[in-house]
């Protein structure tokens, strides 16, 4: 049968018995040697094939996931970089100065800053929070892998989040950067400082921040739970506003940014490294908030890939947003003061805002 494939086609002259067999011995032998696993239908051969084809994507894939390991810091970088060449032709706010144009702020004038600042954070972390934060809280919950959550992750439950994420955000960033600016006015050490402002923070913002959990899981909303894992929760936000009060000062001195846009990348990267510091107590808040029917002992809960990615992920979002906000700070001062003296312009596009939004909830 297979030498009947390969001389399929080719006819033997009446040479007679003897030369028939000789010609039929030569074209087999002809038809044998150039074979090679693409001629052969071979079952075991294709198996091979696969196989091999297997371990060389799984090597990829290995290779691929050793490099994305350092994916938050790549992109923090990338995004630092690109800031750094768009703003610094542009940017007119040297702090050389600013020190000179602003030699003294008084206490309202440094809150409004911060509480401008905090606004457009906001909007920057919403947009950021609502692609990523539900993937980010099957990772620290659920212990998805991150096709398993991608999979449950779609455009609605994105487009959805975001009018959880915004408005939420323009509470919590704000009140934050608020607390935090008002802290430097009461003469404490910045460790003591930051301590007070992730107590203040947590206890205030708690139900904010356990609502917007609940929904990003799809999970029932009830008055209850609104303060549930209290403890890691406000355990993570002292570490957090303690690291940052010690993180910042440092690396000023370290780094010695000589332009707003870098001071503004300095921030970033203090955002950045106070969440990984009290990334430790936001996985025991992930324990803490696992349903009880399906809730896993720690040993079974903790995994380190895990923790590295939703910690990752997160801090990297966490410093983007309030980098872009502090840099986008300035325009949204003038576009405040733009809108100030044109109230109609000002009406009309919140109206456009509110029909949008109401739009969406259809």
């Amino acid at each position: 049968m297979l030498f009947g494939c390969a001389l399929e086609g080719a006819p033997v002259r009446n040479l007679g018995s003897y030369g028939r067999n000789l010609a039929c011995e030569r074209r087999i032998g002809e038809a044998l040697q150039p074979l090679t696993r693409k001629q052969l239908p071979c079952s075991i051969c294709r198996t091979r094939a696969q196989i091999r084809r297997s371990e060389e994507g799984a090597n990829r894939f290995s290779v691929m996931t050793r490099r994305n390991s350092f994916g938050p810091v790549l992109v923090f970088a990338a995004v630092s970089w690109c800031l750094d060449a768009w703003f610094s032709p542009h940017a007119a706010r040297d702090l050389a100065l600013v020190a000179t144009e602003e030699p003294q702020d008084n206490f309202m004038t440094k809150v409004f800053a911060a509480a401008a600042q905090g606004c457009t954070a906001a909007l920057v972390a919403a947009i950021l929070s609502a692609m990523c934060e539900p993937l980010v809280n099957r990772l620290l919950v659920k212990r998805m892998t991150v096709g398993q959550a991608f999979q449950e992750v779609n455009f609605n439950l994105v487009a959805n989040f975001f009018l959880t994420t915004f408005p939420t955000n323009m509470l919590k960033f704000p009140v934050f950067e608020i607390i935090n600016r008002a802290m430097t006015f009461t003469g404490l050490s910045p460790g003591l400082s930051g301590f007070v402002s992730g107590w203040l923070f947590c206890t205030i913002m708690l139900p904010v921040t356990n609502y917007r959990f609940r929904k990003s899981m799809g999970w029932e909303i009830k008055v209850a739970l609104l303060y549930q894992a209290y403890i890691p929760t406000v355990a993570r936000d002292i570490i957090y506003g303690w690291a940052r009060g010690l993180v910042q000062p440092w690396l000023l001195d370290t780094i010695a940014p000589t332009t707003f846009t870098h001071k503004a990348m300095v921030f970033g990267l203090t955002i950045w490294a106070s969440c990984i510091i009290s990334s430790p107590c936001n996985e025991w808040r992930g324990y803490t908030l696992q349903p009880p029917d399906k809730k896993l002992p720690f040993n079974i809960y903790f995994k380190p890939i895990n923790y590295a990615r939703s910690t990752g992920i997160g801090s990297s979002i966490m410093g983007i947003a309030l980098m872009i906000g502090m840099l986008v700070t300035p325009y949204a001062e003038e576009a405040f003061a733009y809108f100030k003296e044109h109230t109609a312009i000002a009406l009309g596009l919140v109206a456009l805002i509110v029909v949008g939004i109401v739009a969406l909830t259809k």
